[in-house]
């Protein structure tokens, strides 16, 4: 139907006759001579359409006024050189004059203007205009860049693509699994993959040593910028490695990546930062170092003060009192410092205590009383607060205070303009084996159950399994976990271990993951992986901070595709072919 994309019409082609197919990006009528900017995904061509006497006819004109806003057209034309030159687009020193001009599909008028901001619902809802929009066309195709890129990395170097099933086994552990009733087999469930996480272990046991597949996975859980109920990865396992192995391999791959697609140069080697460090320095496992505020362990310095919350938090082994300075700080008012409490508290915060010096030197603190003799002097002067700055200081749980405090630190950079230009990328290592759950009374995988821990002793695992190191490794960047992986647990003895350190009888063990103990005992090859979420990368490298604008069809905050109204109620003889009775829900 075309012989040219309109975006890649070009001063080459000058006197040439060329026909091209897009929609109307803007159509103008100027007292008979008529401008419509043609538009396809590759961008925009001015085409004229000029009064009989001139390269036109009536007839080209009749039809370009009648041209609206997004209808689909078919046009032929003489390429010619522009007199006013558009710097702005790629094709702005050429024209297009039509001989003619057909409406294949006239547009109704459209619920919103491709050059408008229109909010996320009804862009959502008509995702297949918002797509149309060339600022969703450039970041879907920077989308595609970065697969392609990532292929061409790993089919170079020998990974094999290998596919996973998307139908296999309940497996809950962490995220909750999307079931599906199995026909043929009555009140059974097949689930979607969280992972591909025991295929790719099986298939290191089954000899194919270097693995990849860009993989669909499925998560029923809550939605936010950087989640959704289905996502994709790049998975990835190598056999007979160490963890520097893959570190090494993986990095290589996404410095050589970010260079090809968005011509960015990353850190050479990347930095490394232990999960103990991080989460002390800057209370998250997933830093965004260009932020440069730390958070200060100041304990020792109110473990004799008067006011309890401190002292609780300070002569409890498990306990924090932190403190965050800002810089320039002491301009927040009261109100603005209730509203930082506000943000800490949707962190875990029970209450956030503070102290400013204004530009003259005066200090301001609630907690100033709580202190005898030059004790809290020697508090302010360990956070390193100066005049015109604030600090605020967090007291709890090590963990929790950790948490709020680095939400706290990320708001503060963002808010006094803290966040420096540029890409910081991290590597976070030697994460906590376990969390323990206080509500069910029994530890947690902090990664997930087939991660190896650092000992090789089953001993010594189990008599310090609150203090266990994994051998897991975190890729970030700008403050997002990019990539996470470890090397996986390859013996069937340990494996049973962490199961019964889980909580996970023998029992339950044979019946979940008995298919993988079993490849355990049959020569299974040390081996470990990395996956990394193709959705948070693309949106980076887009510059986007939502990942719904780098998928094609995302999910609402509430798990609903507008535009297609899932998910949906199923007829009632659809469900009695899978033997399914839906209840309704409780009120």
């Amino acid at each position: 139907m075309r012989s040219h994309f309109c975006g890649l019409v070009d001063e080459s082609m000058i006197g040439q006759t060329v026909v091209l197919c897009g929609w109307a990006d803007v159509a103008r009528d100027l007292g008979g001579v008529c401008f419509i900017d043609l538009r396809d995904h590759e961008g925009i061509v001015q085409v004229v359409a000029e009064p009989a006497g001139t390269e036109g006819n009536a007839e080209v004109v009749a039809a370009a006024q009648k041209v609206g806003y997004e209808d689909c057209l078919r046009i032929t034309g003489i390429v010619r050189a522009r007199h006013a030159v558009n710097a702005k687009i790629r094709t702005g020193k050429v024209e297009v004059v039509a001989t003619r001009i057909e409406v294949l599909n006239k547009a109704e008028p459209l619920p919103f203007h491709a050059h408008e901001n229109a909010g996320e619902d009804i862009r959502l809802k008509y995702r297949y205009l918002d797509l149309r929009r060339p600022e969703m066309q450039k970041m879907m195709r920077t989308r595609i860049r970065l697969v392609q890129a990532l292929r061409r990395w790993l089919d170079a170097r020998g990974f094999q693509d290998i596919e996973t099933p998307i139908l296999t086994k309940a497996t809950p552990e962490g995220a909750r699994d999307f079931l599906v009733p199995a026909r043929m087999h009555p009140g059974e469930f097949y689930a979607l993959p969280q992972s591909p996480q025991l295929f790719k272990q099986i298939l290191m046991v089954a000899g194919f040593d270097r693995y990849y597949q860009i993989a669909r996975c499925f998560r029923d859980e809550a939605l936010r910028a950087d989640r959704q109920l289905e996502f994709t990865q790049l998975d990835m396992e190598f056999a007979w490695v160490r963890e520097q192995d893959v570190q090494d391999a993986v990095e290589q791959m996404i410095r050589e990546v970010f260079r090809e697609v968005i011509g960015v140069e990353l850190a050479e080697p990347f930095p490394r930062m232990t999960w103990a460090e991080a989460m002390r320095r800057y209370g998250s496992d997933k830093p965004d170092l260009r932020i440069g505020l730390e958070l200060a362990d100041v304990a020792d310095l109110v473990k004799d003060c008067q006011f309890g919350v401190f002292t609780a938090a300070a002569n409890d082994p498990h306990g924090r009192v932190a403190a965050l300075r800002i810089p320039g700080g002491a301009t927040l008012s009261r109100k603005q410092i209730d509203e930082y409490a506000a943000h800490a508290a949707k962190f875990g915060a029970k209450g956030l205590a503070y102290a400013k010096i204004d530009a003259g030197g005066a200090v301001t603190s609630p907690i100033a009383k709580f202190f005898d003799g030059d004790g809290f002097a020697a508090l302010l002067q360990a956070t390193g607060i100066g005049n015109g700055d604030i600090v605020f200081f967090g007291a709890g749980a090590y963990n929790a205070v950790s948490d709020f405090m680095g939400a706290l630190r990320l708001k503060a950079g963002r808010d006094f303009g803290l966040v420096q230009e540029g890409w910081k990328p991290l590597w976070v290592t030697d994460f906590p084996m376990f969390e323990w759950d206080e509500e069910a009374q029994r530890y947690v995988a902090l990664h997930h159950p087939f991660t190896a821990p650092a000992v090789d002793d089953i001993a010594d695992l189990k008599a310090n399994a609150r203090t266990a190191v994994s051998r897991g490794y975190d890729m970030v960047l700008n403050g997002n976990e990019i990539g996470g992986g470890s090397i996986r647990i390859h013996r069937p003895d340990m494996q049973s271990a962490v199961f019964e350190l889980l909580g996970i009888g023998r029992e339950e063990a044979e019946a979940k993951f008995g298919f993988l103990l079993d490849a355990l005992r049959f020569g299974a090859p040390p081996h470990g992986g990395i996956a990394f979420g193709i959705d948070r990368i693309a949106a980076l490298m887009a510059g986007t901070e939502s990942i719904r604008d780098v998928i094609a069809f995302p999910k609402t905050t509430t798990a609903q595709c507008l535009m297609t109204g899932a998910p949906s109620p199923v007829p009632e003889a659809q469900l009695s072919e899978v033997h399914v009775a839906v209840k309704p829900p409780l009120r």
